[in-house]
């Protein structure tokens, strides 16, 4: 039998023993019987996250062997002990001072496993080399930013040697610094949290999302909504870093010594800040205070109901309270918005909260409602004044009210596409009034930006460019400052997200979209998706030798095994609102239109062949 085999089965075992040894066991009883025979059945991690389980990690043995040595250092970095102290008993004298645990995170598909491979160390010592190898799909990077990736193998080596001579103990003399995680762990030891900056120019906020320790941070001994208030003092990741700006002043930190916030009785937290933020005025503070409030409502097992931020001394900056934050949201309309749909004949028709199969939904005023202007893909201004459209043959947008009748005027763009599928995309509207569209004409084609309150569209830069990709669908945030493409190429559509620069003056702006990053690396076909939320899309796709699913996916690419929606087949098209209360819609050609509410199955509003193109404003 291999060393993997025997280093799998010795890592269960710690991991069993741990477990069973902590003083928060959770006994789970049932009906079941112990098998008689049979061989072992490696189990390389907890099929699922579980934040009320914790690994306990075991110190070596003495006399331990090699294989003991790398097993019980994979297991240890699984836990969340200060400072990593055990694992760091695994390791030789000098790496355990120069290891750097907190320095990345590698997420790979299931625990690491590793094999024997004959090597000395970097400085020549004899001993034992190992291969630490497995599927890579994410890391995490000292900013605590998750990047999915798509999987590809991770291959990195382990080097144990005696210490104190030929008769001392095994322990690692090198290594690499960050750690190396399965997903179950990850998921049991992490969470996810989005910490809130202020678009560039502008009085609206833009999550950014990261991950932080469910428990206690080993390195830094803070809690989570602690280690919250920290990240987001650390300034917004470098990907988004472009297009924000944090309302705290340069250099703010909390003050000296703090390494716990607590919400009193109350629910007020108290937020002592250094020197740096000492002289913030007013207004300034309570946007300060806002960005903390946004952030701190991912934390759903914290209730503040207001903030008070301190100076060093304890005096009082400003307060907040819970729900003043709103004023600087993205899309003020996301709680009463509608859900809109093209009928049968192609009119713009708005689908009521009671409507069901039988109903006969209202077709909005206007020349997109009457009949007057047959419409086709479709967008709503997140005001619900206005409406975008492309015709029927996708090859004119036009842009009309759908508050009132009016006559119909000329169209705001033309593709000179000679077929359907190489014309216009469905359009869509971002938080600052700019409507976005692409269009696929094969002489030409191009990302387009419409500013409000203007009338010829603009082209919009996508550095470094796409590789020959076309651009599928468009769907900007409300935030103005990311968008998701769809980009087809190879037969295969696939999911990117890109961040919205604005540069150049305000009479001459320059837009552009950078940093494309894939949301969606694990899907090998993404069919439709929609904003679903501050950092969340919801997709239609598929992963490599799986069946076409609905998903939540944050835009960072992290998924969760609870983020797969109830089964629906042949989706063409969905919709979800920034409000996350209210529910998903989308187009079924088996099933027509339908409604997944909070903690229901699938209704069906519309019939089969009775409409399409399901939307929120947006």
């Amino acid at each position: 039998m291999g060393a993997d085999s025997r280093g799998g089965r010795r890592r269960d075992a710690l991991r069993l023993g741990a477990l069973l040894g902590g003083s928060g066991l959770v006994l789970i009883t049932g009906c079941a019987s112990m098998p008689d025979s049979g061989d072992v059945q490696v189990v390389k991690a907890s099929p699922r996250a579980d934040a009320q389980v914790r690994v306990h990690p075991v110190a070596p043995r003495k006399g331990a062997e090699a294989q003991d040595i790398i097993d019980g250092f994979l297991e240890a970095m699984t836990s969340d002990d200060a400072d990593f102290a055990t694992a760091r008993a695994y390791l030789s004298p000098e790496k355990s001072r120069t290891w750097q645990p907190q320095k990345s995170t590698t997420v790979l598909a299931v625990a690491p496993t590793t094999s024997f491979q004959p090597q000395a160390n970097a400085s020549g010592q004899l001993g034992k080399g190992y291969l630490m190898s497995g599927t890579q799909i994410a890391k995490i990077d000292d900013q605590q930013a998750y990047q999915a990736v798509a999987p590809e193998d991770y291959r990195f080596p382990i080097h144990v040697s005696r210490q104190g001579g030929a008769d001392g103990e095994w322990r690692i003399d090198s290594l690499p610094d960050g750690l190396v995680l399965g997903q179950s762990d990850f998921q049991r030891n992490y969470r996810p949290v989005n910490k809130y900056y202020f678009a560039s120019g502008r009085n609206t906020v833009v999550a950014d999302p990261v991950f932080i320790q469910q428990r206690m941070d080993p390195v830094t001994k803070m809690d989570p909504v602690t280690q919250s208030v920290k990240a987001l003092l650390d300034g917004p990741t470098n990907w988004l870093k472009p297009v924000v700006e944090s309302r705290f002043p340069s250099g703010t930190a909390l003050a000296k010594g703090v390494t716990s916030l607590t919400v009193d009785d109350r629910d007020v937290l108290k937020v002592p800040l250094n020197e740096k933020a000492a002289n913030a005025g007013h207004a300034q503070c309570r946007k300060m205070a806002a960005q903390i409030m946004f952030t701190l409502k991912d934390l759903s097992a914290v209730r503040v109901a207001q903030i008070e931020l301190q100076r060093p001394d304890g005096s009082q900056l400003c307060m907040l309270a819970d729900g003043q934050e709103k004023e600087y949201a993205s899309d003020q309309s996301a709680a009463g918005a509608k859900q809109y749909f093209v009928n049968e004949k192609n009119q713009l028709a708005v689908l009521n909260a009671n409507d069901k199969e039988t109903a006969v939904p209202e077709p909005v005023p206007g020349p997109m409602g009457t009949g007057q202007l047959p419409v086709g893909g479709i967008a709503v201004a997140r005001d619900e004044r206005t409406a975008a459209a492309v015709s029927t043959d996708s090859a004119k947008l036009y842009v009309e009210p759908v508050t009132m009748s009016g006559d119909i005027v000329q169209p705001v763009y033309i593709s000179r596409g000679k077929l359907q599928h190489d014309r216009l995309t469905a359009p869509s509207w971002d938080g600052r009034g700019d409507l976005w569209f692409a269009d696929r004409d094969l002489a030409g084609p191009a990302l387009l930006r419409r500013p409000a309150g203007q009338e010829l569209p603009q082209k919009v830069t996508i550095a470094p460019g796409l590789d020959g990709a076309r651009i599928h669908s468009v769907k900007v945030a409300a935030d103005g400052t990311r968008i998701a493409l769809l980009l087809a190429k190879g037969g295969k559509t696939t999911l990117y997200i890109g961040r919205v620069e604005r540069t150049g003056t305000q009479s001459d702006p320059v837009v552009s979209v950078d940093g494309l990053l894939p949301a969606a690396p694990q899907m090998v076909d993404v069919k439709a998706v929609s904003w679903a939320g501050p950092s969340r899309l919801v997709v239609v796709g598929r992963e490599s030798g799986g069946v076409e699913q609905v998903r939540y996916i944050q835009t960072d690419g992290s998924t969760s095994a609870s983020s797969v929606l109830p089964g629906l087949n042949q989706v063409v098209s969905i919709a979800a609102s920034n409000n996350e209360g209210q529910p998903l819609v989308a187009h079924s050609t088996t099933d027509g239109i339908v409604r997944l509410p909070t903690g229901a199955t699938w209704q069906m509003v519309v019939g089969v062949g009775k409409g399409t193109s399901p939307v929120y404003p947006g």
